[in-house]
């Protein structure tokens, strides 16, 4: 169970009476797709509708639902000077009082989609790996930080899947399909050799390595030689060029992760489920100790 999924469950135990609100209908331009939940209490919220005037009704309105005792309502929305929202389109949404089938279903939602999360394994604990992990700490993404040293393994702080490998590569091998690869080491040979075993599987969504142009040349004659001419034709190298020539691990990492998450959501955004891709962080109180799941 992620920590979002985690902090949900910890939510639902917190607050007993719960109003969800799903987008069950979306024509034209909005905030949110269709399918996006949120979760409502007296006091506190999970998730979002993309905020404004939108989020304001559905919060007022669950709020009132809890208020008087309503278990269910239907509301059409348009988006438009009607409620002080310039999107143009136009919105249903169905609120229901929670039940505890329903929370437990709530959950298991997170989980399945903690479970279709896209792979990012970060190969390299040094300063811009462990940038990377502080970042898609809080993406819809399942970071993997991977390094053969234990030492810097050790100074990772963030919340993500941490694996002190010997053999990295093997990694890469047994990684799911659609998965991302970020080959960022502390030594170039080592580098090359992830780099090519993530090409070799011609199922990545991306694969960069850190480095400049004439690293990419020096690869790129590596592989004709020992990789039977294996095309670079798919590599990001370098990485998070986006213009800047800021060399600090903090802004290296901020493009790289913008390149790995433009990617993934290019691949995925098509065939996920409207709120599956993401689960907020909860504005939640500290609650009484207990589970659901």
């Amino acid at each position: 169970m992620s920590l979002s999924t985690a902090s949900l469950n910890d939510f639902f135990v917190a607050h007993p009476s719960v109003v969800r609100i799903v987008l069950t209908r979306v024509r034209g331009s909005s905030p949110r797709n269709e399918g996006t939940e949120m979760f409502v209490t007296s006091r506190s919220l999970w998730g979002t509708l993309g905020g404004g005037q939108l989020e304001y009704l559905a919060i007022d309105t669950a709020r009132k639902m809890l208020r008087d005792g309503a278990l269910q309502r239907d509301v059409d929305v348009p988006l438009g000077p009607e409620i002080g929202q310039c999107c143009g389109g136009r919105v249903e949404m169905r609120l229901k009082r929670m039940r505890g089938s329903d929370k437990r279903a709530a959950v298991n939602r997170a989980l399945k989609a903690d479970a279709a999360l896209p792979h990012v394994y970060v190969m390299g604990a040094g300063h811009v790996g462990r940038a990377l992990a502080k970042l898609f700490q809080h993406l819809p993404v399942k970071c993997i930080l991977i390094d053969t040293r234990p030492e810097e393994i050790a100074l990772n702080t963030a919340a993500v899947e941490t694996r002190v490998s010997v053999l990295p590569e093997a990694d890469i091998w047994n990684a799911p399909a659609g998965s991302a690869f970020i080959v960022l080491t502390h030594d170039h040979a080592l580098d090359f050799l992830l780099t090519s075993a993530a090409l070799e599987r011609e199922d990545a969504v991306y694969v960069g390595m850190i480095g400049s142009a004439t690293k990419r040349a020096k690869f790129r004659n590596w592989t004709h030689k020992h990789c039977d001419g294996q095309t670079i034709e798919h590599l990001n190298c370098p990485i998070g060029a986006s213009g800047s020539r800021d060399k600090r691990p903090s802004v290296i990492a901020a493009f790289v992760a913008a390149e790995v998450i433009a990617e993934l959501t290019s691949e995925t955004a098509a065939f996920a489920p409207a709120g599956a891709s993401e689960m907020p962080r909860a504005g939640i109180y500290p609650g009484r100790e207990g589970k659901l799941v």
